[in-house]
């Protein structure tokens, strides 16, 4: 057991200071993984990550809003299921942050998927019954309610990326643009115009997500310290 623990710590002594040498900057051997567990964060960030891009196709302008159907089982499986998973094993790990944030987001996309199931059921409900009035659907009482909600995901956000500021550019970029995006969304619920901008902001979110993904793994299978990987400490 001893034996094991010092082995696990060379192997975070030698990964730091592979880190801090910049292997960008020449060819090097891939970093070995470690035993036990893999890296559960390449999983959780594609989950976000591609979710997220698909999404704000539509928010963007990009894709016919009908996408939103197919958008939404991505979301109940891949973002949501995904990224809950991807958190559970980093809760395991050790690993607080990282867990807390995949666990949360993959709740959001779970939420998101449920939200949109009762809302479409509900305007399918009224629809079939003329003079019916709609319990939520349809509301405008409803847009000060999304609104409030996405502000609470943007504080919640911000306070993620506090913490990154120790950590390195990649998840600085992600939990910084996420945060953008939520406040933007809570100001989409009263106009077209920021509906795009929200869009646009959170393509550049998803796909920060996507290239760390592949950072790491090329970093954990080619030795590869790709741009924005290297250890930060700005407070």
């Amino acid at each position: 057991m001893a034996q094991h623990d010092r082995d696990v710590h060379s192997l975070d002594e030698k990964r730091l200071r592979m880190a801090e040498e910049g292997l960008h900057s020449s060819p090097a051997a891939p970093v070995p993984a470690r035993a036990g567990l893999a890296n559960p964060a390449p999983l959780g960030l594609l989950c976000f990550g591609m979710t997220t891009v698909m999404l704000m196709f539509i928010d963007a302008g990009w894709s016919e809003d009908p996408a939103i159907i197919a958008v939404m089982c991505y979301a109940c499986f891949y973002g949501g299921f995904g990224q809950m998973v991807a958190g559970v094993f980093e809760l395991i790990k050790g690993n607080t942050f990282a867990g807390t944030a995949f666990f949360s987001y993959g709740a959001f996309w779970m939420a998101f998927f449920t939200n949109n199931v009762l809302t479409r059921n509900a305007a399918a409900a009224v629809a079939s019954m003329p003079g019916a009035t709609p319990a939520f659907f349809g509301s405008s009482h409803f847009h000060v309610g999304a609104t409030l909600i996405y502000c609470l995901w943007g504080l919640f956000t911000f306070c993620f990326f506090v913490p990154t500021l120790r950590k390195n550019g990649c998840l600085m970029t992600i939990f910084g643009s996420l945060t953008i995006t939520f406040f933007l969304l809570a100001g989409a619920q009263w106009s077209k115009r920021v509906t795009t901008a929200a869009g646009y902001v959170g393509l550049f979110c998803g796909a920060s997500a996507i290239y760390t993904a592949f950072a790491e793994i090329w970093h954990e299978n080619l030795g590869i310290l790709a741009p924005g990987l290297r250890p930060v400490r700005c407070i």
